[in-house]
């Protein structure tokens, strides 16, 4: 398979930066994540890693091999676009057997390998149908199986799972996850949705701004997020600025709430607003000028009311 590494990556369309300098490596075999909003970057790195787009600045390596320079067709690198980009004039056995086919394999082998990864991605028994007869979920599969079929050193999926409805994202999300790992294929994964992302990821990378903030494994994004943007962009989090140190990131969840004050870091608030969510309530509490967001189990027996008083333990989530 590959690991791939990005070294010192800019990239600019006129006069516009839409990359700064990024240092990435994506380990061999790794689901590597590459997590920001719109506009940030990350599609563009995708397309550079892909060779459809040559860095102003930097270069891109598959293990030691430089391969800035190499045409798409020259990296055997396959990707599965946002709107999976398969050909509706083929029917879905043509589709996953066009690459191999390109690649002038025998008939024997492209049978082999073109039934293999059907049945992999539980589209064998479909291989005769149009495209357009096929529902967006197994259209995905499809796309996935021509992108394997080439037997690829890296994987790059570009938001596959945005056109999707909820249900459906979270059964493909672990589909892919298990294909992934049964492969052990090295796989960059490209979302704007940060629970599909620690769901799905051995590593992160945050972007922002043309910018890479944070690469680090899900937990350790989520838990000890390095700056206020990745704090904010994964998850929710309140921020704590204590004079001149550096602001401390809390999780809703890690605010515990008190109907009395029991020791000296307890402060009193009121509460302004609450969400039911059903397994979870959220609360927001106001203590002096500041909002805290906190998170509680339903435990289906007490529920609070606006404008209760509680306390809340802020040293207890230092």
């Amino acid at each position: 398979m590959g690991k791939v590494i990005l070294k010192n990556i800019s990239h600019r369309y006129d006069k516009t930066n839409v990359l700064n300098d990024i240092n990435i490596e994506i380990e061999d075999g790794d689901l590597f994540t590459l997590l920001g909003p719109s506009g940030c970057g990350k599609t563009t790195l995708l397309r550079i890693i892909a060779g459809f787009i040559k860095p102003t600045s930097g270069k891109v390596y598959l293990y030691n091999q430089d391969i800035t320079n190499l045409s798409p067709e020259q990296r055997n690198i396959g990707i599965v676009f946002q709107n999976y980009a398969l050909f509706s004039h083929m029917n879905v056995l043509e589709n996953v057997t066009y690459g191999l086919k390109i690649k002038k394999y025998n008939k024997h082998k492209i049978k082999d390998i073109s039934d293999y990864y059907l049945n992999l991605v539980g589209m064998y028994d479909y291989k005769d149908r149009n495209i357009n007869e096929l529902s967006g979920g197994q259209q995905q599969r499809v796309a996935l199986a021509r992108s394997l079929a080439i037997e690829p050193k890296v994987l790059l999926l570009d938001e596959p799972l945005s056109n999707l409805d909820a249900a459906l994202r979270d059964k493909m999300r672990e589909e892919i996850s298990k294909l992934q790992k049964k492969l052990k294929i090295t796989t960059v994964f490209i979302t704007h949705d940060q629970k599909e992302a620690l769901a799905i990821s051995d590593k992160i990378a945050v972007f922002n701004n043309g910018k890479c903030m944070q690469v680090d494994t899900p937990q350790n994004i989520y838990n000890n997020p390095q700056n206020e943007f990745v704090a904010n962009f994964v998850g929710e989090t309140n921020t704590i600025y204590i004079e001149d140190k550096e602001p401390i990131f809390i999780r809703p969840e890690n605010i515990k709430i008190f109907n009395e004050k029991k020791n000296d870091n307890f402060v009193s608030g009121k509460i302004q607003n609450i969400t039911f969510n059903g397994s979870t309530i959220e609360y927001k509490i106001k203590v002096d000028t500041k909002i805290y967001k906190a998170i509680e189990l339903n435990d289906g027996k007490s529920y609070r009311k606006i404008n209760d008083e509680v306390y809340i333990e802020i040293d207890t989530v230092k």
